[in-house]
């Protein structure tokens, strides 16, 4: 999976610089507490005084265990207009890849964020105020974020998993989890029953698909850190004994999915080298399927035990990872699991069997979806190449989705690729995106609503809306029902991560800037005046 390093080198001489936000400012110097050496930082709180936060939680970086992005509480069509921001921070990360890129969590009134270098902020959800800040300046790529249960912060720096008190951002345990340095860590945690579940994957903001980078998913004990068992995305031998230094792949990026009956779900990312190499042309050094990239892939959550899986891509030729967070849903009598991935493809399974019931390929898609089982075949002379593949290595699903329990909302990029050789890719000046809603039950198209600029931040489905925000740095809207904007907001930056919400209170961050004018910032939007509701 390649996603920030392509961004952000497009980012300054795509578009316009954007406008930023303009708020009335008050300043609040603030200094945090605990977990290191915190530096000074400054909130900007709108004039008058803010409406009290409601109550609310979203625990996880989906908000729960079924990775759905849903919530309810009072922000709805009828009110959304009344969105108002009332505080902003700064996002300071200096990664490769931008200041940030995660969606933040909330319990109990507190805001719990990570940037891309790994540091772990504590803040106050009704004012913004840092409590604690734990630094480790560690530069991530993302999709990273935390997790919290049991009084812990659960986490990832680029090489290792951590637990943090949730009082004091004290660090209580570090397990370095990375084999070596074609190795990172991009996820946010999964946790369930006192385990804790964190994944490398092949790469980090140095290199990527290098050679033997694997994906390992490790189960940790939530108390200590001591590793409970691990479960090989890839084989150790990387599909070719003698190609282990050329090859690579697997990993998770984002959370599992958990059942109620003590099983796991991950999404798997795709096998390197792609398309392959001058020597070994159309991934030739990792013949096969290359088992269990681009899989979905159910485990038992206590032992690791294999119980079924489902490869999308076999032999995968263009990073079509399938590495979003499964969604748990159920429809009708059925219990399902949903997955989709960068090769534009929506599929639904019975979670018990894993029989497939409905697969819609969502985006644009130009001929190409075939090819990697072309190049498993040795049918070299049915791919065409040099050629623009749709889609491209931003392209297809890339960010999570989300479910209100009726409706899948599928935030989609049209962003191809040109492969000019088996190494190199050129890509465009810019793509566009799409929402698309899903008949959850059937996979039929309800609607889609198509945006000038790609979707990078998710989908959260809030009431009758569904929120995302766009590259541009566009937060959105939209009518569950129908797909029609009914409210946006310019953001202070262009952005690539999820939109929060907790009762009457929306995050929304913006951490990549185009120039001088974009301050990359995280948001508080809160409804003004009248009902808030609980």
């Amino acid at each position: 999976m390649i996603r920030y390093n392509t961004i952000l080198s497009l980012a300054c001489g795509r578009v316009k610089a954007l406008t930023a936000v303009a708020l009335p400012t008050v300043t609040w110097a603030l200094t945090g507490c605990g977990g290191g050496s915190p530096r000074q930082r400054a909130v900007t709180v709108a004039p008058g005084t803010p409406a009290k936060a409601t109550a609310g939680s979203w625990v996880s970086a989906n908000g729960g265990p079924a990775n759905r992005r849903s919530t309810g509480g009072p922000i709805d069509s009828a009110t959304v207009s009344r969105l108002e921001p009332v505080w902003t921070l700064p996002l300071e990360a200096k990664s490769t890849y931008g200041a940030y890129a995660a969606s933040p969590v909330v319990l109990g009134g507190v805001v719990y964020s990570q940037d891309l270098d790994s540091n772990v902020e504590a803040i106050s959800l009704q004012s913004g105020r840092v409590l604690w800040v734990k630094h480790y300046s560690s530069q991530d790529d993302g999709p990273n974020g935390v997790t919290v249960a049991g009084g812990r912060v659960f986490g990832a720096t680029s090489t290792a998993a951590f637990a943090l008190s949730q009082r004091t951002g004290k660090q209580l345990w570090s397990v370095p989890l990375v084999r070596n340095a074609n190795e990172g860590i991009d996820m946010a945690p999964g946790y369930r029953d006192g385990v804790v579940y964190v994944s490398t994957v092949p790469g980090n903001t140095t290199r990527f698909y290098a050679g033997d980078g694997v994906g390992i998913l490790w189960a940790l004990d939530a108390a200590t850190g001591r590793r409970l068992w691990h479960f090989d995305t890839v084989p150790e031998d990387l599909w070719a004994p003698q190609h282990v230094a050329i090859n690579s792949g697997g990993g998770v990026w984002y959370p599992p999915a958990f059942d109620e009956q003590g099983s796991m779900y991950i999404g798997v990312g795709n096998p390197g080298p792609f398309p392959g190499t001058s020597k070994y042309p159309w991934g030739s050094s990792r013949p096969g399927p290359d088992l269990y990239t681009d899989s979905l892939v159910k485990l038992d959550a206590a032992t690791g035990r294999l119980q079924w899986y489902y490869q999308l891509t076999p032999h995968d030729l263009y990073d079509w990872d399938l590495q979003d967070s499964p969604i748990l849903l159920r429809a009708g009598d059925r219990r399902t699991v949903i997955v989709a991935g960068k090769a534009g493809v929506v599929l639904s399974f019975e979670t018990q069997t894993g029989r497939l019931l409905w697969r819609r390929s969502v985006g644009l898609h130009n001929g190409h979806d075939l090819d990697s089982l072309y190049a498993m075949r040795g049918e070299y002379s049915k791919i065409h190449f040099p050629a623009t593949v749709y889609p491209g290595k931003l392209g297809g699903v890339e960010t999570p989705m989300a479910s209100d329990g009726s409706a899948l909302f599928v935030p989609v990029n049209n962003y191809p690729v040109e492969w000019i050789s088996q190494a190199e890719g050129s890509e465009p000046t810019g793509g566009d995106g799409e929402m698309v809603a899903l008949d959850a039950a059937t996979g039929a198209v309800r609607w889609i609503h198509k945006f000038p600029s790609e979707l990078y931040g998710s989908a959260t489905a809030v009431n009758d809306l569904v929120f995302t925000t766009s590259f541009e740095g566009v937060l959105y809207a939209l009518a569950a029902g129908t797909g029609k904007v009914v409210w946006q907001t310019q953001l202070p930056a262009r952005s690539n991560s999820g939109v929060t919400v907790v009762g009457n209170t929306l995050l929304a961050a913006a951490g990549v800037s185009a120039g001088a004018s974009q301050r990359p910032e995280l948001t508080a939007y809160r409804l003004a005046g009248g009902s808030t509701g609980g």
